[in-house]
């Protein structure tokens, strides 16, 4: 494999020239032009300096995408006129933004710091951070497009599940419900921890990949439906009222609704955002389905959902540790698939910090 290198990606020839220069006397360093192919592996840092803008093409979607993804430093040079934190920059995910008009003196030493930053022994933090930080303006969009009565982006739900799936595997389910808990995001943290623990929940499985990521997805969509609940419900402090509890119950049906529109979405994905809320003893809504009505796929994110919202803080209550949760969730006999939940347990575990007794049982795929 290849040494990394800063991919410092412009359609400024002489100048990326200088600056390639300057970096390359400390760090290896490939110019790409636009349009130009881009290397496979992850490099040490994207360096934008698009004058022209990043170009509304396949290839430009593909180095937006790269930036996100491959959760290393990514330094953009805005362009005259464009305020820091403008749309053109958020492509990037989350980049350090720099002026226009910047020199080299200032450029070239920014990035290096950030390429130091991220390969000290923080660096899977670093990563993490980043990721949280892609995955919530993603889940955003997401929340976006539905208030609008738009489906959801498809691409952008594929890739906060990636994310999601990726984070958790590298840093744990505990590390990602610490970091989501940061930054105080409402019913985007909702979404993402509910997957986080759908991803910590497939992996303690042993699903295949493509199980893992449709009940991770499955999770990350499951609640777009709220995208139409008043806040002032969401975010009542006290109980809701009959008619406030009606509203809120419309979430799982106004989601599936959603997410139909364009038939781009799994029928397992439809099942489980119209269904999360159904139980087995038949209580649940807004079917009231029961038993064998309620498939695999609505039972696993059912289990993830319960832990997720009694373990987070919600404005009418303090957040529960995870054996209170763990204890209200076994005392839900009949409504969660006991099984399910038996295998759930070292998730609890690790999402509070603790090694887990034993292996669950290990299930091949999910129907």
């Amino acid at each position: 494999m290849h040494e990394a290198s800063v991919l410092l990606v412009s359609d400024r020839r002489e100048r990326a020239d200088r600056l390639a220069s300057a970096i390359g006397l400390i760090r290896p360093c490939q110019v790409i032009e636009p349009g130009r192919a881009l290397p496979s592996q992850p490099p040490l840092a994207f360096l934008v300096d698009l004058v022209e803008g990043l170009p509304n093409t396949g290839w430009g979607e593909t180095l937006a995408k790269r930036t996100r993804l491959d959760a290393v430093p990514c330094l953009y040079v805005a362009r005259h006129g464009e305020s820091v934190g403008g749309p053109e920059a958020r492509r990037f995910g989350s980049p350090t933004v720099i002026p226009a008009g910047a020199r080299s003196a200032g450029i070239v030493p920014t990035l290096l710091k950030l390429i130091d930053e991220a390969q000290s022994s923080n660096a899977t933090s670093l990563r993490l951070g980043k990721r949280v930080e892609t995955a919530t303006s993603l889940v955003s969009g997401l929340f976006d497009a539905a208030v609008s009565g738009r489906p959801p982006s498809v691409a952008d739900a594929e890739e906060g599940t990636e994310i999601v799936l990726v984070a958790v595997s590298e840093a744990g389910i505990g590390a990602w419900l610490d970091r989501l808990r940061r930054h105080h995001i409402g019913v985007y943290e909702h979404s993402l921890s509910v997957a986080g623990f759908a991803a910590a929940f497939a992996a303690e499985l042993g699903l295949g990949r493509r199980d893992r990521h449709r009940l991770a997805q499955a999770a990350l969509l499951h609640d777009i439906g709220k995208a139409h609940t008043p806040a002032a419900i969401l975010d009542k402090p006290g109980p809701l009222t009959p008619d406030e509890m009606r509203v809120m119950r419309e979430h799982p049906s106004i989601g599936a609704d959603l997410l139909a529109l364009d038939g781009a979405y799994d029928s397992a994905i439809l099942d489980v955002v119209r269904h999360h809320h159904e139980r087995l003893d038949g209580s649940g809504y807004p079917d009231g389905l029961k038993g064998a009505d309620i498939g695999d796929l609505v039972r696993l994110v059912a289990i993830c959902d319960v832990h997720s919202a009694l373990t987070e803080r919600r404005a009418y209550r303090p957040a529960l540790s995870g054996s209170e949760a763990r204890r209200i969730m076994e005392g839900m006999a009949g409504q969660l698939d006991a099984d399910l939940l038996r295998a759930y347990v070292p998730v609890i575990l690790r999402a509070d910090g603790e090694r887990p007794a034993a292996p669950a049982p290990i299930a091949q795929t999910v129907s």
